[in-house]
């Protein structure tokens, strides 16, 4: 069978999540056809699987405008720009009436299997850019299928390949055999099953980011409610406390993300929760009666605990994009002219500068990583630099330079600035004016004054220096 001629093929967009759905409009308003291609039985499959997490974005964020002029003719309702939409409100009263207007463009129970150039693998230079995409798919009833394309946009996130325990990126010895108390979301603990699972226990928390903020606080509040007495959180920490580890507070630019911090502050201050600093696992261990115990590098071994929610971020699957000439950086798997503005070495509030189709493109012409895949195991991604994102390449693939390379986008501040100290490093605990903080030793601790001495902690201003 041979590919038709290029231009008469569609964009084909990997993944009908926020903005993949986003890309597929943003093409449309280009005039460029498009086709998205979905593995889950429903748009926004891997948001669904959070429908439980409230978003620290408002509606008025998370609403792409190229999408939402789709959705007008419709009669379609925009929800209160001002309120905070859980996952599950996201995908029901945005993503599902988005796909809907896109009807046959988007294909679910549709997986990407690989993804070359026709009649070219990676080696192969003769012709190589006049040639389509291919790409197979294989269906839900296992027949396998061949598409072409004349561009491809991976917007397939990094959900399903979540960041194991252990501290040196691979699982810790014993992570896999202990998968049967182990989980890498944030617990639905609405669902009595799962309550059921975490109510009275002691449960560890491996992650320093906002899904680990997220899980602190529910187990607090599970821990205050009437079924959940005797519930205990120990918090993972791969550093020490400091003045960034529970987020910009106050000061965050998006309040509700500042509010997470401040919840998982609240947890280990009220008792709810132990912190363990400078823990980087090794291994996962079953003691006598089943429950697990987390040993570290450093030869350090937990108390046991009955359950482990490991939070420690993402990474992208690259496995079907092996016949591309892909230009990656080599630690964050992000594009190489990208990595420099979202390194979390250097970056954690709002300084990711703005960034469109140059800083996206490949050396394989016509193919962009974009949303979370775009960055890597870079984390802090937000739904407007996606949007931003596709709207881009969108213009670059119609062939509108000017539009792609008119890129602005301002970011909100976290409120927490200086890089984000992904290691202890001497110069934390420099004093001064430019914001460093102490990083104390690895050690147990319990942050915040008991019960009747808590009103001082509880007046420290967020971002403040942790006590010695």
């Amino acid at each position: 069978m041979n590919a038709p001629a290029t231009t008469e093929l569609p964009v084909v967009v990997i993944g009908a999540g926020p903005v993949g759905l986003a890309a597929a409009a943003h093409l449309i308003d280009q005039g460029v056809e498009p086709l998205v291609l979905e593995a889950g039985q429903a748009a926004g499959a891997a948001v669904r699987e959070w429908s439980h997490v409230r978003l620290f974005s408002t509606w008025g964020e998370v609403i792409d405008p190229a999408a939402e002029k789709l959705l007008a003719p419709t009669g379609w309702t925009r929800p209160d720009p001002a309120a905070y939409p859980s996952g599950g409100d996201w995908a029901e009263s945005y993503l599902r009436p988005l796909a809907d207007v896109l009807g046959d463009r988007v294909r679910l129970d549709t997986t990407v299997t690989g993804v070359s150039r026709t009649g070219r693998d990676r080696i192969v230079d003769a012709d190589r850019e006049q040639q389509p995409f291919v790409v197979h798919v294989a269906h839900a009833d296992g027949r396998e299928e061949r598409l072409f394309a004349r561009a491809v946009i991976d917007a397939s996130g990094t959900w399903a390949t979540p960041s194991p325990a252990g501290g040196s990126g691979l699982a810790a010895l014993g992570e896999r055999a202990a998968a049967d108390r182990i989980t890498y979301r944030v617990p639905d603990l609405r669902d009595p099953a799962v309550r059921a699972r975490y109510a009275g226990r002691r449960t560890a928390v491996i992650g320093s980011g906002a899904s680990a903020f997220t899980a602190l606080a529910y187990l607090a509040d599970l821990a205050e409610s009437d079924d959940g007495s005797g519930t205990k959180g120990v918090w993972i920490l791969r550093r020490g406390i400091s003045g960034s580890t529970f987020g910009g507070g106050t000061a965050d630019q998006l309040p509700a993300r500042g509010a997470l911090g401040l919840a998982a502050k609240a947890a280990v201050d009220e008792g709810h929760a132990d912190a363990v600093t400078g823990f980087r696992t090794e291994a996962i261990e079953r003691d006598t009666d089943g429950r697990l115990v987390l040993a570290g590098e450093d030869g350090r071994r937990l108390d046991p605990v009955d359950e482990v929610i490991v939070l420690t971020g993402f990474r992208p699957d690259l496995s079907f994009l092996d016949e591309l000439r892909l230009g990656l950086d080599e630690r964050l798997q992000a594009p190489v002219a990208l990595a420099p503005l979202i390194d979390p070495n250097q970056h954690s509030c709002g300084t990711v500068y703005p960034h469109g189709h140059r800083e996206l493109s490949h050396p394989e012409q016509g193919v962009y990583l974009v949303g979370m895949k775009a960055y890597g195991r870079a984390p802090t991604f937000l739904a407007m630099t996606g949007y931003e994102q596709v709207r881009s390449v969108a213009a670059a693939i119609a062939g509108d330079l000017a539009s792609a390379d008119r890129v602005e986008l301002t970011l909100p501040e976290t409120g927490v600035c200086g890089g984000a100290g992904l290691f202890d490093t001497p110069d934390t605990q420099q004093a001064g004016d430019d914001g460093g903080c102490c990083a104390p030793a690895p050690r147990l601790v319990q942050l915040g004054a008991p019960a009747a001495a808590g009103a001082a902690t509880e007046q420290a201003p967020a971002g403040g220096c942790c006590g010695s």
